[in-house]
């Protein structure tokens, strides 16, 4: 019961801590308001839980926020603060469940209450260049200039498919044969081939989107030029669909339209949901990225066998195979709020399942089909 108490004191400062950092970040935004409040929320939960333990004559002070909190603060402000919004869409969710569970299980009643601050947070993190107060129509400011936590999350798993394909691929290699040349020779092919083929997916993905996006917003621009009072009432029932009174909508909407400079670029994003400055990124960016992060990991496997001969190779191959996979399962926690060791050991199991089987099928080539 102590440990659980605990476990749930860091969570709550882990908790209070990113939503500060949330705060921060927005503190010229209304949304920012929301986060300081959830932030005091927390930390008055920290302190509740912190009584509880000391109750229990346990000597605990109240702990600083954890490493991987303090981490996903840093990654943030490289990759964007929508991932911290996910990781905390993932908390709240699992406290909510874990909270309905036991009111179940003792018989007590549901009030509703218990998704309260699930319901805010998915709230927050659906808004997109939309907010209420200050002026009618203003960007949530900072939200998209980043390359968001989506970005940061297909880097993570990028790096992951790498290095599980190559890692399977060099075991099926080290089954069927037994000279360090072949699994080099193997090792290098499945990384450029795996490379290429995961940046040329990427760059014709981004460019088809980038040339709908296009497409798109070439017949808003007509639709603009021919019919702009449809699109004033489309627009309307836009800013009524989020919760604005006729009156505010119609305002709002005339406002917009007022300006033909900003009138295309808030039609787009508004009806469209498409940031006209970035159409989804450059092409090329998001190629050469996705190229280097699968090469990342489709090279841990591959390293021994340019140092090492034979058995020592395979042994090394593993084990760098095993802590790349530990690393980038545990960095996955970013997004999930579970366990570092369970994610990096799950991720573990895995590989070298993956890894293991690869290696049978090699062994029954090599000892069948080779002979």
């Amino acid at each position: 019961m102590l440990k659980k108490l605990i476990q749930q004191l860091q969570t709550e400062v882990d908790t209070a801590f990113l939503y500060k950092a949330l705060a921060d970040k927005h503190q010229n935004d209304p949304s920012g308001q929301i986060f300081t409040k959830m932030a005091e929320i927390e930390q008055r939960h920290a302190q509740k839980v912190l009584q509880k333990i000391r109750q229990a004559k346990a000597k605990v002070l109240l702990p600083s926020p954890s490493f991987r909190a303090k981490l996903q603060v840093k990654l943030a402000h490289y990759f964007g603060f929508d991932f911290i919004l996910s990781h905390l869409t993932a908390l709240e969710y699992q406290i909510s469940k874990s909270t309905i569970e036991k009111k179940i299980a003792s018989g007590e009643k549901i009030t509703g209450l218990e998704n309260v601050h699930l319901n805010i947070i998915r709230n927050l993190s659906s808004q997109d260049s939309f907010t209420l107060g200050g002026g009618l129509l203003s960007k949530f400011e900072g939200k998209h200039k980043a390359v968001g936590g989506n970005e940061l999350r297909a880097a993570v798993l990028g790096s992951i498919d790498g290095l599980v394909s190559n890692l399977c691929l060099v075991m099926g290699v080290v089954g069927a044969t037994s000279g360090n040349n072949q699994v080099l020779i193997a090792g290098c092919a499945g990384l450029l081939a795996g490379a290429i083929s995961m940046a040329m997916g990427e760059w014709l993905s981004v460019q088809s989107a980038r040339e709908l996006y296009q497409r798109q917003i070439e017949i808003e621009a007509e639709e603009l030029e021919n019919s702009p009072e449809e699109e004033m009432n489309e627009l309307i029932i836009l800013y009524q669909a989020k919760g604005m009174s006729d009156e505010d909508a119609k305002k709002l909407a005339k406002q917009v339209l007022s300006n033909k400079e900003t009138a295309l670029d808030a039609l787009v994003r508004e009806e469209l949901g498409i940031d006209k400055e970035s159409l989804g990124g450059s092409a090329w960016s998001a190629a050469l990225t996705s190229f280097f992060l699968f090469s990342i990991g489709a090279i841990i496997p591959v390293i021994p066998f340019f140092f090492l001969n034979e058995t020592n190779a395979v042994i090394a191959s593993i084990l760098f195979s095993v802590i790349g996979l530990f690393l980038f399962g545990a960095t996955i926690t970013l997004f999930t709020g579970r366990s570092v060791f369970f994610s990096g050991f799950r991720q573990i199991i895995f590989g070298l399942t993956a890894g293991g089987i690869t290696y049978l099928i090699g062994k029954w080539i090599g000892s069948t089909l080779l002979v």
